[in-house]
């Protein structure tokens, strides 16, 4: 009898993952493959033709987790939009630097949008708004709209959609498709992040179609979301910014399912993040008022994870008043350069003897340009494109050519479509000997050239003269540290980034004292540790390399599972579809229940008809999403989230606000059949 299997892949800014489980839950095969930004069909063809191809003629679903997303926003990467915002003032869109993710495309203000109670607020611009769209649509990928209260009133929304789709053939995303909740600034940049990223997962989804139809492959094909439920991989297509955190996400499934544990700390480390969180009784905290990523909060439901840029290929630097940093900028290792590029050793040690400046460890490698970005190069940009899509270029050798080639490089950098090279934590723990996948003469000479650098040109660091060892050894302790403060600081729900004031930072710092044993103070005052029924779970391919480490300076029992480094290709299919239906209740006036559905607001004379009408369209929307992106075996659940207040003198109470939310669970299809919603 043929087995069925089940196909994990994810694809992460390093590696890119595989792994197959059978109808037992148990994994039967796993393999990892370099991720090759420039085309990611090559990485993805590369790490299934290494699985036997009778084991992927047994494949009836194929799921797909990805950091691509949550990659791009934290290094503020994106292509260009543009933005269209009837209703909105010129102080909501500096409130969320909505210009800026706009990615050199344009935000444009209309006269539109409604009110809270969804009356007009004006009549919609169309004239303005048709002028905008036909002077943009040649220099951006996507376009978005967000209109004011469109959680109220979505029809100029709507109208703006049409007006785009009749003039051109870009993507459209729409405020009131994503998030039902108020806050507009915020609305407003989950649909520019959407917008932006539409490209990136879009670019992935087309390869792994490709590559499936190759194989022969004739399976579903989901995408993990950053609450850890699944959809297809047409809707993924469509609403990009719902896969942002879906690696962490797949990591915390993947994490639970590979240690059967109920409360744990997770921590995922990659080559550009480090992803930690929270599980208590067996379940994450979701929600979509806490995501944050980088340094943005869009409203897209996800585990609440703890996200910075700490990873195995986080750049150390000097920082002005604090001096060694590491992170959130990844770089490309040198080990890793020259492990791509063997030719690129031989400059480097040319190198090796010349004095430092601020260029050293410097190639710029390309990532990845949607068409319309290049379309958007200078002449020189362009020039420098086509040499790095052959082989990396040295910055250096630029600046002998032409500077103007210098600064059109860190443009390229800058708008997210290539990457430097630099001295990161994976170059050190090649020198020290804790791994040696790459190029290890690559690494040191890197260590080198980076001690000089910080030696000579920033007054930092007391290194003895070529010698790679204790630059890599001050690296590693330090990134070391910085992981367990992360920790800490996931644990106390604070972000060290946005941080609201600096006794957070100070709060995070005497805790990781106190816990790892390094305060100053007298050791026997305080006994801080983490509760008895607290493991930490590692994964992600880096884990092995650090976490041993964190494990013993935190004194918490460390858990690193036989497949840790694929935990995400595991969650991404051991994960399960669940969409969510909200419908709002609001009482305008007395004795007035206004129920707002999808096509426009409804009103009732008593509460109880509106709550009933509210449910039914509540369900309603959960299911037929939940079948639209591939689920079966639906279950319904309803819950009711009441705004009100009693009076104390006459026991009346006064109504405000109710919200019915529907939540529909099933386990994906594992056959293509015909995509008829349910009666």
């Amino acid at each position: 009898m043929t087995t069925s299997l089940r196909l994990g892949i994810d694809t992460g800014g390093t590696y890119t993952d595989a792994v197959l489980l059978n109808s037992n839950d148990k994994i039967e095969i796993s393999k990892k493959s370099l991720t090759t930004h420039h085309d990611l069909s090559v990485c993805i063809r590369k790490v299934l033709s290494s699985i036997p191809y009778h084991k992927l003629q047994q494949v009836e679903l194929v799921s797909v987790s990805t950091t691509l997303a949550t990659n791009a926003v934290v290094e503020q990467r994106g292509t260009p939009i543009c933005l269209l915002l009837p209703g909105y003032k010129e102080s909501q869109i500096h409130q969320v630097d909505l210009e800026k993710m706009t990615h050199g495309g344009r935000c444009v203000l209309l006269k539109g949008g409604h009110t809270a109670d969804g009356s007009p607020l004006h009549d919609l611009d169309v004239h303005e708004a048709r002028a905008q769209i036909q002077e943009c649509r040649n220099f951006v990928s996507a376009f978005g709209i967000s209109s004011l209260f469109s959680v109220r009133n979505n029809s100029h929304e709507i109208e703006l959609q049409k007006l785009i789709q009749s003039l051109t053939k870009k993507p459209v995303t729409c405020g009131s498709e994503l998030s039902s909740q108020l806050d507009a600034p915020r609305r407003a940049l989950t649909v520019a992040l959407n917008a932006s990223l539409i490209p990136y997962i879009d670019d992935l989804i087309r390869a792994l179609h490709l590559i499936l139809k190759e194989l022969n492959i004739h399976a579903p094909l989901m995408m993990v979301k950053g609450d850890g439920s699944l959809i297809k991989a047409e809707i993924a297509q469509k609403r990009p910014v719902e896969t942002i955190l879906s690696g962490p996400a797949a990591s915390v499934i993947g994490a639970s399912f590979l240690s059967n544990k109920t409360n744990f700390i997770m921590a995922d480390m990659g080559g550009t993040t480090t992803d930690i969180a929270i599980v208590s009784n067996g379940a994450p905290v979701v929600n979509d008022k806490s995501t944050l990523i980088g340094k943005w909060r869009p409203m897209v439901n996800s585990i609440r994870v703890f996200s910075v840029g700490l990873g195995g290929d986080s750049e150390a630097r000097f920082k002005g008043g604090i001096g060694l940093s590491i992170g959130p900028r990844r770089v490309l290792p040198m080990s890793l350069l020259v492990h791509n590029h063997p030719e690129i050793l031989e400059i480097l040690e040319e190198r090796l003897q010349s004095q430092p400046n601020a260029r050293s460890n410097r190639f710029i490698a390309p990532l990845f340009a949607e068409t319309n970005q290049i379309k958007t190069f200078s002449s020189d940009e362009i020039r420098i494109w086509e040499q790095i899509t052959n082989c990396p270029v040295e910055l250096d050798y630029l600046h002998t050519l032409d500077r103007s080639l210098t600064r059109a490089a860190a443009s390229l950098v800058r708008s997210g479509v290539a990457i430097y090279s630099g001295f990161t934590p994976s170059d050190a723990a090649h020198v020290l000997n804790k791994t040696n996948h790459w190029s290890k003469r690559a690494a040191e000479l890197g260590a080198i050239m980076w001690a000089k650098q910080m030696r000579l040109l920033h007054g930092w660091g007391n290194f003895n003269h070529n010698d790679p060892v204790e630059p890599s050894k001050t690296v590693h302790a330090y990134l070391i540290k910085n992981i367990c403060e992360s920790i800490i600081s996931a644990c106390l729900a604070t972000d060290m980034n946005n941080s609201q004031s600096a006794l957070n930072k100070n709060t995070i710092s005497l805790f990781h004292e106190w816990i790892c044993g390094d305060a100053a103070i007298d050791k026997d005052i305080f006994n801080i540790n983490f509760g008895e029924n607290r493991s930490l779970i590692a994964v992600g391919a880096p884990s092995g390399i650090y976490y041993p480490e964190v494990s013993d300076k935190m004194r918490i029992p460390l858990i690193s599972p036989k497949h840790a480094p694929v935990a995400n290709a595991i969650g991404a299919i051991a994960s399960k579809i669940i969409q969510r239906g909200e419908i709002t209740i609001t009482q305008p006036v007395q004795g007035i229940f206004r129920v707002f559905k999808p096509e426009g607001p409804l009103d009732f004379k008593t509460h109880e008809t509106a709550v009933k009408e509210a449910e039914a369209q509540a369900v309603n929307i959960a299911q037929k999403k939940a079948f639209t992106v591939g689920a079966q075996d639906i279950d319904i659940s309803v819950s009711r989230d009441i705004n009100s207040v009693k009076d104390p003198d006459t026991g009346s109470t006064f109504f405000f606000e109710e919200k019915i939310t529907a939540i529909a669970t099933g386990k994906p299809r594992t056959t293509k059949i015909n995509d008829n919603l349910p009666n």
